[in-house]
């Protein structure tokens, strides 16, 4: 691995001007595309890239090619994996023969079905469960030396051809077995294809092995799905809202109620009251449910729309930019044709006149796409905000008919206790009070006190809840609405920078044309 890397080579960073000249010598291979393409502001169009063999020490960069599908980075000095979180269309990527030591940066490479690692330094294979449409992964001539750490890969359904030549694991002999065994759907293994034979064989043999995994898998399931379940009511707003948790923390915190549990009337009341506030915040968990799925599908509308808006741009981009490539071919071609310096002056004149009008023309569609855009945004905000609105409203009017519920509760939890009083006074209370609990229907104050700190802890629970929700709900919309704002500007003054950085790129290369003729 290392003779792709030396010590006396010259090590470079993965900037911009590499990216430019990896497309233009792509592009120069690709007759059918326009020398302009190398810029920035065409990067998005880009879909392979390959910056091989140029003893480069990162991945860097790379946020501008939003549609690349194919990577080849293999041949460098990579130690680690980064940079790739907005290469979400990505399907092939190569690092092969690089100095990388663990696996990570893939989390958001839901697309990838083909990763190449040869010849690196990992030893662990991790992080990887995102990658559910890997169909090929090789990982030949690491470091793995443990076969089970091959395990971490039966996550991944649509894997079919698997590489592992070249570890220390060879050492354990019967390793094709045990992989063969572990991965029923595996259909090639280090370039060979995998015999039923084999995995049938596999199987008998690490028939408890494979039992064992399964279920520990089942139990991994289960633990998953609950906790998906949960982070959804989490994003709803709406956790444990489902059954009687909020009515349960009511009383979790009020000890003092166990000492007139045993009233007469009490324990019905407060069954009733029980009833009615589940029913009441099943209410609420089922409307925030509801309310999530029309926030969600209002968020994805959104930000098609303003894909959509963007490529309408875009295309009135390409557009312009291609009747400008044919005014300047047919400029330089004019330059050159002539020797006359006075001739060639003027040609020049009007080419660097046609560039200043494609700039004026560029950064006007700039200022018009960003103003369609925050527009966008703005309806968005409106609509967003409506729902929160409403949903807000829904929700308090529901805890208001909690707290009803409770101040109706203590009403009647008042008046058994003041018939409790009155029996405790003919000492009537003998077979229904335990001893312990006597002295609190012995001193009238005593027992109001005690329901009056009840009945505002129960408010409190209520009121905490209630604030909860709605300050979530309020900080997501605002905190969503913020950077929805932050990366529009952002890349607005991208567009602007790579607008001014192409338009200077074309002028130098006016000048040199005309210095050549």
């Amino acid at each position: 691995m290392d003779r792709f890397c030396h010590e006396e080579a010259e090590f470079i960073l993965m900037d911009e001007n590499i990216l430019r000249m990896a497309v233009a010598e792509q592009n120069s291979k690709d007759k059918t595309r326009r020398a302009s393409k190398i810029e920035g502001i065409h990067f998005e169009e880009v879909l392979q890239l390959h910056v091989e063999y140029k003893d480069i020490l990162n991945i860097d960069n790379l946020w501008g090619f939003t549609s690349l599908t194919k990577l080849e980075l293999n041949n460098n000095c990579i130690a680690k994996i980064e940079g790739l979180d907005g290469l979400v269309h990505l399907q092939w990527l190569n690092l092969s023969f690089n100095k990388i030591e663990k696996l990570e940066g893939l989390h958001r490479l839901h697309k990838l079905e083909f990763l190449n690692l040869t010849s690196n330094r990992i030893s662990v294979i991790e992080n990887m469960n995102c990658l559910e449409e890997l169909k090929l992964f090789s990982i030949a001539h690491n470091c793995i030396d443990q076969v089970e750490t091959i395990l971490h890969l039966r996550k991944l359904k649509n894997l079919r051809t698997l590489n592992v030549f070249g570890n220390p694991l060879l050492m354990e002999c019967d390793y094709k077995l045990f992989i063969a065994a572990h991965f029923p759907n595996l259909m090639y293994l280090d370039y060979r294809v995998l015999t039923q034979e084999a995995k049938a064989e596999g199987a008998m043999k690490y028939l408890i092995s494979i039992e064992k995994i399964k279920s520990q898998e089942r139990l991994v399931e289960v633990e998953r799905r609950q906790e998906a379940e949960l982070q959804l009511h989490k994003d709803a707003f709406v956790e444990f809202l489902s059954d009687s948790q909020l009515f349960n923390e009511m009383f979790r915190d009020d000890p003092e109620v166990d000492k007139i549990r045993n009233i007469p009337g009490v324990v019905t009341v407060v069954e009733t009251f029980g009833k009615e506030v589940v029913e009441l915040c099943c209410q609420i968990f089922k409307l925030g449910l509801a309310e999530h799925q029309k926030r969600d599908e209002e968020v994805k509308l959104f930000f098609r729309i303003q894909t959509e808006t963007e490529n309408q741009y875009q295309q009135k981009a390409a557009g312009i930019l291609g009747e400008f490539e044919l005014q300047q071919q047919k400029m330089t071609s004019e330059i050159q044709q002539t020797s006359d310096s006075e001739i060639q002056k003027v040609k020049l004149e009007s080419s660097n006149h046609q560039i200043n009008v494609l700039q004026k023309e560029l950064t006007a569609l700039e200022f018009e796409m960003s103003s369609q855009l925050e527009s966008n945004a703005k309806r968005f905000d409106n609509n967003m905000t409506d729902m929160v609105s409403n949903f807000s409203e829904t929700v308090q009017g529901i805890f208001a008919q909690c707290r009803d519920l409770e101040n109706n509760y203590y009403k009647q939890v008042q008046e058994v206790a003041v018939a409790a009083i009155e029996a405790a006074a003919q000492d009537a209370l003998e077979d229904i009070v335990l001893d312990d609990f006597r002295e609190i229907f012995l001193d009238k104050e005593i027992l109001i006190d005690v329901l009056a700190t009840s009945h505002d802890n129960h408010l409190t629970k209520i009121n905490d809840r209630e604030s909860e929700l709605v300050t979530r709900l309020n900080a997501w919309k605002g905190t969503l609405i913020k950077k929805i704002q932050e990366d529009a500007q952002r890349w607005n003054s991208t567009r602007i920078s790579d607008i001014e950085r192409y338009v200077d790129y074309l002028r130098k290369q006016a000048d040199a044309i005309y210095n050549l003729s």
